[in-house]
């Protein structure tokens, strides 16, 4: 039997995170779609679906999915640099769908992590996340993004964990989880760098034993 998640005296928009996404893994039927979803978040701001579309690109999924994914976040990370009031996502996309049963593989060991890390965030260091901190924000997630939907095998856990952990910061207004954030975002970048160093020097090595052949 599932546990309650909310009850009718508790707005959506009043819910924690863990609750709505344990909402998300309730879901009956076979397929969710995007707009789905967007409407399980209520009228939550924009950060709530930064975190929630970066947290899906995370989930063990079947190839194509991270794309599917990315592109909202590729739309929702420039409404943050705008500062737009309400998240808008084209009526294309929001009819993408898929299988729930993706979700719940990895969606359950996402929200004991994220209870724990909700009893402890705080708003501080909210200097990080003025009007200024959240367009950072926002030029950092797009940039992300755009990696995110990209099909490069397994480049896209670290992208992903960064912009969930940004736009949870936002959320929450702590700036702490806004630092590990950033730290993230500067680790992932570190690592493709790294890697499409050594895909360029192994390309012109083959390149190099070919023509001398």
């Amino acid at each position: 039997m599932s546990e309650t998640t909310h009850t009718p005296d508790v707005p959506e928009a009043a819910l924690p995170l863990s609750a709505v996404l344990r909402d998300i893994a309730d879901h009956r039927e076979a397929r969710i779609s995007v707009a789905e979803l967007t409407e399980k978040f209520g009228g939550r701001a924009i950060g709530a679906l930064l975190f929630l579309f970066g947290l899906a690109c995370m989930l063990p999924l079947p190839p194509g999915a991270t794309t599917i994914f990315g592109f909202p976040l590729v739309l929702l990370a420039p409404q943050l640099i705008v500062g737009a009031s309400a998240p808008w996502l084209p009526q294309k996309l929001k009819t993408q769908t898929v299988a729930t049963a993706d979700l719940q593989k990895g969606l359950p060991r996402f929200i004991r992590a994220l209870r724990k890390v909700e009893a402890i965030s705080r708003p501080r260091l909210t200097l990080l996340l003025n009007p200024v901190g959240e367009r950072v924000i926002g030029v950092v997630c797009l940039a992300l993004a755009l990696v995110l939907i990209l099909p490069i095998p397994g480049g896209n856990i670290l992208p992903a964990m960064a912009v969930s952990t940004l736009a949870f910061a936002v959320i929450q207004r702590d700036g702490l989880i806004a630092l590990v954030g950033y730290a993230l975002a500067a680790t992932s970048a570190s690592v493709l760098v790294l890697a499409a160093h050594i895909i360029v020097r192994m390309f012109l090595r083959v390149w190099q034993v070919a023509s001398g052949a």
